[in-house]
C-alpha cells in the first residue's frame, strides 16, 4: 500500500511594494467610512437642541422640528420625483439612441456632450433656469392653468414670473440627465451579442429585440443610474435656491406662485442670518437630508450588487 504526500503549497514572496499598496488601500477605506462616521456624529450632536426646541424658535407656524421639517421633507422628495419622470424616460431614450440606433460618429459626439453635460455648475443651471427657462414656460403654464385647472396639480392662480415648482423640476431633470444616461448607455453597451442576433435571427423588429433582450438585461442598471440621479436631485441646493419662490406649504400644485421648496435651498436661504438654536434646527434639517439621501444611495447600491457581473458573451 503506496501513500501519496500532499506536495506543499507554493506561496509567492509577498514585495514590499504589494504591502505598501495593500496598506494604503485599507488606509483609504477606513479615512472614507472615519469621515462618513464624523460627519453623522457631529449632524447628531448638533442636532439635538433642534429636537426640544421651543415653538417660537421655529419660523412660520410651526410648533416643533417636525412640523418645520415636514412641508421641507414634502419638497424634497416632491421636486425630486417630479424630475425623475422627467429624466428617466428620456436619458433612457438618449442612452438607447447612442447605442442602438445612432451612426458611430454621431453617438460618439452626442455621448460627449451628455457626458459634459454633468460637468456644468449647479449655479449655471439656476440662472438659465431663471433668465430663459421661467419666462419662456409662463405662457405655457397660464395655458395648462386655462385648459385643465380643473386637475388639482395645474389649479389656478397661476405664476406670474414661471418660478414654480414645475420650472425647478425641469431644471433638476437636465441636471440629472448625464448621470442617468451614461449608466444606462453603459450598461446597454453589456448586452451580450447573441441575445440581440438570436431576437434578429428570430424575426424581431429592432425596437422588439431591444424590448426582449436590451431592456430586460439593462433593468438593474437603469434602476441604479436612477436612484443614483435621484440622490443628486434630492441634495440640489443652488439651482432650487435660485429658481424657486419657497414657501413652507404642502402643495401638489405645479403652477402657482407659492411653491413647496426643499431642505438644501431652505439651509442655503436661512443660514447666513441664524444665530443660536436657529443654527442647530437647520443642522437638524441637514441630518433628515443626509438619512434620505444616504437611504437612497444604499437602495443603488443593493441594486447593483445584485448584477455584479455582466455576461461575457460579447
Amino acid at each position: 500500500m503506496t501513500t501519496t504526500v500532499a506536495a506543499p503549497a507554493i506561496t509567492a514572496k509577498e514585495r514590499p511594494g504589494d504591502r505598501v499598496f495593500s496598506t494604503l488601500t485599507v488606509v483609504a477605506s477606513s479615512l472614507i467610512l472615519a469621515v462618513l462616521a464624523a460627519v453623522a456624529i457631529f449632524l447628531v450632536a448638533q442636532s439635538m437642541p433642534a429636537f426640544v426646541a421651543e415653538s417660537d424658535d421655529f419660523k412660520g407656524d410651526a410648533t416643533n422640528f417636525w412640523s418645520y421639517v415636514g412641508p421641507l421633507v414634502f419638497g424634497t422628495v416632491w421636486s425630486a420625483a417630479l424630475a425623475m419622470i422627467f429624466a428617466v424616460p428620456l436619458a433612457i431614450g438618449v442612452a438607447l439612441f447612442i447605442t442602438h440606433f445612432a451612426p458611430r460618429r454621431i453617438a460618439q459626439g452626442l455621448g460627449y456632450v451628455v457626458d459634459l453635460l454633468a460637468a456644468v455648475p449647479s449655479v449655471v443651471f439656476g440662472l438659465w433656469g431663471i433668465g430663459v427657462l421661467a419666462p419662456a414656460l409662463q405662457p405655457y403654464y397660464a395655458n395648462l392653468t386655462e385648459w385643465f385647472g380643473w386637475f388639482p396639480l395645474f389649479a389656478g392662480p397661476v405664476s406670474g414670473t414661471g418660478r414654480t415648482i414645475l420650472t425647478v423640476a425641469i431644471v433638476l431633470a437636465v441636471m440629472v440627465l448625464p448621470i442617468i444616461t451614461a449608466i444606462s448607455r453603459e450598461v446597454f453597451l453589456q448586452t451580450p451579442r447573441l441575445h440581440e442576433e438570436a431576437a434578429l435571427a428570430l424575426g424581431a423588429t429592432r425596437w422588439e429585440m431591444i424590448r426582449m433582450a436590451v431592456l430586460p438585461f439593462g433593468r438593474p442598471g437603469v434602476i441604479s443610474g436612477a436612484m443614483l440621479g435621484l440622490g443628486r436631485a434630492l441634495g440640489e441646493t443652488m439651482a432650487v435656491a435660485m429658481v424657486l419662490s419657497p414657501a413652507t406649504i404642502i402643495s401638489f400644485a405645479l403652477v402657482q406662485s407659492q411653491n413647496p421648496t426643499t431642505i438644501a435651498a431652505n439651509i442655503a436661504l436661512n443660514f447666513p442670518e441664524a444665530h443660536d438654536v436657529g443654527v442647530n434646527i437647520l443642522i437638524a434639517t441637514g441630518l433628515i437630508l443626509f438619512v434620505i439621501t444616504l437611504g437612497v444611495n444604499s437602495i443603488a447600491r443593493y441594486i447593483v450588487g445584485r448584477r455584479k457581473a455582466f455576461s461575457g458573451a460579447n
